[in-house]
């Protein structure tokens, strides 16, 4: 099991937290944890559960995989392509739920497809075993309100 690095960690979610635009009050509100707990978190000087990780990935809109891996509670090794990649798409803020989801499917897909098959499933919300072709009709039934 990978030791863990709440210092780390703590720095990521301050990261993430202020790219959402939000204090550590509307954070700890949304995540529903207290707020001098979530600073503690911040600040390296507690460990969180993966539980309360869960809340706050949420709380973000991130992968509660990512900040798994952060914490030490999954192996970085594992799958670190596929955690970065997950919370890239999340994160995009110029795609809508919906896009994010149709292409976590896609990628899930291929990964399947090339004997790379995950767990994640769950995590990100996406579907086991879906059609990447049905995937991508499903996807351009999506319009971009900017075409």
């Amino acid at each position: 099991m990978a030791s863990l690095n709440v210092g780390n960690l703590g720095e990521y979610l301050r990261e993430q937290r202020r790219n959402a635009q939000l204090s550590l009050r509307q954070l700890a509100d949304a995540a529903g944890v207290s707020n001098p707990y979530l600073s503690q978190i911040e600040r390296g000087l507690r460990k969180p559960s993966a539980e309360v990780l869960q809340q706050v990935a949420k709380a973000l809109r991130i992968s509660a995989e990512t900040l798994y891996v952060r914490a030490g509670i999954l192996d970085a090794e594992r799958d670190r392509d596929d955690v970065e990649t997950r919370a890239v798409i999340l994160a995009d803020p110029s795609l809508n739920e919906r896009q994010k989801q149709v292409l976590l499917q896609v990628y899930e897909s291929f990964r399947k497809e090339n004997g790379f098959g995950t767990d994640a499933d769950a995590d990100a919300g996406t579907g086991a075993g879906v059609d990447a072709d049905a995937a991508v009709d499903g996807a351009e039934t999506v319009k971009n309100p900017h075409s």
